[in-house]
């Protein structure tokens, strides 16, 4: 049986809990998320670069790196070909 002390208390541990992660490591987290994001951007350009018609490494290493690839490639396409604007650079 819990008390209204309680599920203040539990309540308040969780606000602690957020506002700490809010404050130290929400940061390095986004940026973790934008490195991740720009590497993988990076190796399916080497990887497949063929597609954009970039030849970069020979077709074999490719297609051995397709099959865990494939759901990655048609975001990747589109991320790559959309048109940008100067404020995508500034504000990112």
């Amino acid at each position: 049986m819990t008390t209204v002390s309680e599920t203040r208390m539990t309540r308040l541990v969780k606000w602690f809990k957020e506002f700490m992660y809010g404050m130290v490591l929400h940061e390095p987290a986004i940026v973790t998320l934008k490195e991740r994001a720009a590497l993988e951007s990076l190796f399916i350009l080497v990887t497949f670069g063929h597609v954009l018609g970039v030849p970069v490494l020979p077709t074999y290493y490719s297609l051995r790196l397709l099959p865990p690839m494939i759901p990655l490639i048609e975001p990747w396409r589109r991320r790559m070909l959309r048109e940008r604007d100067w404020t995508d650079w500034a504000f990112d």
